[in-house]
């Protein structure tokens, strides 16, 4: 598999981030419009994110906003390091999937101050988390670094 790999799918990832927040941000303009129904389970609505992931640890204020941005560039640093040392497919592209969202939430921070989140999903009085495409990435990411820890390297193992 070639070395830059999993950095073309965090490129790719990056990109249908910012363009969907471009998209999203500027040319719907959710935070004046308001929610756009899609579906009787999904909306698209406008969700300031200052937290991390699910919206824990709320930072207001631009300290807290460059805290977040020190810490998540720093594990973002060690993601690219390890992509590039690895070699195993499943590992290439879920590190590729966490680098590319996690430099989109990053860019956010810079740009708005906050992750620009507007997926919602639901189930009548009940709401999933509004979440993004570098959400969504990071997380399919994760589920396919833990495959390849608990499961593939079980088997090469054997």
């Amino acid at each position: 598999m070639k070395k830059h790999f999993g950095y073309l799918i965090a490129l790719a990832v990056f990109g249908l981030d910012r363009l969907s927040k471009w998209w999203i941000v500027e040319v719907l303009n959710l935070e004046k419009s308001g929610p756009i129904d899609l579906l009787p389970f999904l909306d698209l609505s406008l969700v300031w994110n200052r937290g991390i992931s699910l919206g824990l640890f709320q930072m207001d204020g631009d300290v807290g906003r460059y805290v977040l941005i020190a810490l998540t560039s720093a594990i973002t640093l060690v993601v690219a390091w390890w992509l590039f040392r690895v070699h195993e497919k499943w590992v290439k592209i879920g590190l590729g999937l966490v680098l590319g969202g996690a430099v989109g939430n990053i860019w956010d921070r810079f740009e708005y101050g906050a992750v620009a989140d507007f997926f919602h999903f639901f189930i009548g009085n009940w709401s999933f988390y509004t979440f993004n495409v570098a959400d969504a990435a990071i997380s399919v990411g994760v589920v396919l670094l833990l495959w390849d820890a608990l499961l593939l390297s079980k088997k090469k193992n054997t």
